[in-house]
């Protein structure tokens, strides 16, 4: 593997768990460009030709295999954008970590995005975890927009765990889904933001075939003078089965927008949604502090424990 620097070990850490060289197939980047890869017998990566980004192909029947593609920055003023693409095939179980982080101590803004499609197999089972962090003392900002489209055929299932807790500065998050007979989608997603920074996430479910689900899941803490906007919106369009909740905290001069959209265009489609946006009661912070918790520490355990 070529040489990281500290900085970026310590992202690579925090993005996707990994204190050096992962095991199975992965594909690290740093600064723009891919510094170590290894393709497997069943999962095989290989550089695109017309666009910076990965094809990454899992043959069929792949079971217990992983594949990590994360992104790392420490550059100030670096800007780029990587299509990603995920072919896995049919009877398939497997995990893909993503994940980027930024660690911007310059004048300049650093920004990623990254798109990534995923072109699921009948029967396949993936469960896919994308974390973004970041880091560093400089003014430029910290910028990720990532997008993600997910195609299921029958009788697939995804989990996609999306998380963004400290240090992002602007982030707007487009997630797609389109879903076939039985095909199911859960997603968990937590988020929280501070200081001044901004963050949309929004996502788009169709419900296209009978026995198809989703479960869309949001948690987020907005601290400081952060905004966020959160739109979920799942289509039925079969007999289908489909639930959003977007469940948030507001702190200090925080702003939450929350957007849950239901839309049936079936009879047989079941659709509900949730949302609660509001403040740590009172008495779970007294509760805590007569245990020898500070308030500060009391708002900080319940804050983690809402978005474990």
């Amino acid at each position: 593997m070529a040489k990281m620097d500290a900085v970026q070990l310590q992202l690579l850490k925090e993005v996707a768990d990994l204190h050096g060289v992962p095991e199975g197939a992965y594909n690290l980047r740093a600064n723009g460009k891919s510094v170590d890869r290894n393709s497997t017998a069943n999962i095989e990566i290989v550089s695109k030709t017309e666009v910076s980004g990965i094809d990454i192909k899992i043959k069929d029947a792949t079971v217990n295999e992983s594949v990590h593609i994360p992104v790392v920055m420490s550059e100030s003023g670096l800007k780029e954008t990587v299509y990603n693409d995920f072919y896995v095939g049919e009877n398939c179980d497997v995990l893909i970590v993503a994940g980027c982080g930024i660690d911007n101590c310059g004048t300049q803004d650093s920004e990623h995005d990254g798109i990534h499609r995923f072109f699921i197999g009948k029967n396949s089972k993936v469960r896919y975890v994308e974390k973004h962090y970041g880091s560093g003392d400089g003014t430029g900002k910290r910028i990720l927009d990532p997008v993600t489209e997910v195609y299921m055929e029958e009788g697939s299932s995804m989990e996609m765990e999306m998380v963004q807790i400290k240090g992002v500065d602007s982030t707007n998050r487009t997630t797609v889904a389109e879903l076939k007979e039985n095909a199911k989608l859960v997603v968990h997603e937590r988020l929280m933001t501070h200081g001044e920074q901004q963050a949309v996430s929004a996502y788009k479910v169709s419900l296209n075939g009978d026995g198809s689900s989703a479960d869309v899941v949001s948690r987020s803490v907005a601290r400081d003078k952060s905004y966020q906007k959160l739109d979920l919106c799942v289509l039925g369009n079969a007999a289908c089965s489909g639930h959003t909740e977007c469940d948030s905290i507001i702190m200090d001069s925080g702003r939450i927008l929350a957007v849950p959209a239901l839309e049936a265009n079936s009879v047989e489609a079941s659709l509900v949604h949730e949302a609660a946006i509001g403040k740590i009661a009172g008495e779970q912070i007294t509760k805590l502090m007569t245990l020898g918790l500070t308030e500060a520490e009391a708002e900080e355990q319940i804050i983690n424990g809402f978005l474990k």
